[in-house]
């Protein structure tokens, strides 16, 4: 598992930075510019804020995805010996490709929050008296948005964790069991001989 210590650690330095990086614009980012006193400015400096942060986002996630790769090929034993590991991997790679798809659904959103800036609001996701239709649907949507990014990468994490969980020496032996059951006579010797190697890894 050494083998792996360089992309697994960008894989949750990643996951975290697309977490954090999303809680703090919601909360602090999005928050602090509606406290500015020109209602134009609600909307532009937040929008400015998040431009800023798209390409480090962007590079986080890609690097994320490619991280993923050697730390899958490096437990490709465990994908189809041990139970549950190949449907919880499958499960986390469609949750993170839903929360990259919500991700650029929202920085789209923020795009047309940006044009529509000089319009004036109440703040960066909250349409004012003067908001046109097309900024306060768009508002509205961000709105949620904000929210569901963080959700996402959160969800992630976790599954991360729940992965970890299962390298286990005590899972990992569990998991060979149920999977042993399930398996014919002629799978039974080669999940047996990857219990003992990795007994003997422990």
């Amino acid at each position: 598992m050494s083998g792996n210590l360089i992309a697994r650690s960008i894989h949750d330095l990643t996951a975290g930075a697309w977490f954090g990086g999303s809680l703090m614009g919601a909360v602090g980012l999005n928050g602090a510019a509606a406290e500015a006193t020109d209602p134009q400015e609600r909307t532009r400096l937040s929008s400015i804020g998040w431009n800023k942060w798209a390409p480090v986002q962007t590079a986080a996630f890609a690097a994320h995805i490619v991280a993923g790769i050697p730390l899958t090929l490096g437990n490709k034993e465990r994908l189809a010996a041990q139970h549950g590991v190949l449907r919880l991997t499958v499960y986390k790679s469609v949750v993170t490709l839903l929360g990259a798809a919500v991700t650029l659904y929202a920085g789209l959103v923020g795009q047309k929050v940006a044009k529509l800036s000089h319009e004036g609001a109440q703040g960066a996701t909250e349409p004012g008296a003067g908001s046109s239709e097309e900024l306060a649907k768009a508002q509205k949507q961000l709105k949620m948005l904000q929210w569901a990014v963080p959700f996402f990468a959160g969800w992630v994490i976790i599954l991360g964790a729940k992965q970890g969980e299962m390298q286990r020496v005590e899972n990992v032996a569990l998991g060979l069991k149920k999977q042993q059951r399930a398996a014919g006579p002629m799978k039974m010797a080669g999940l047996r001989q990857f219990g003992t190697r990795i007994g003997t890894r422990a």
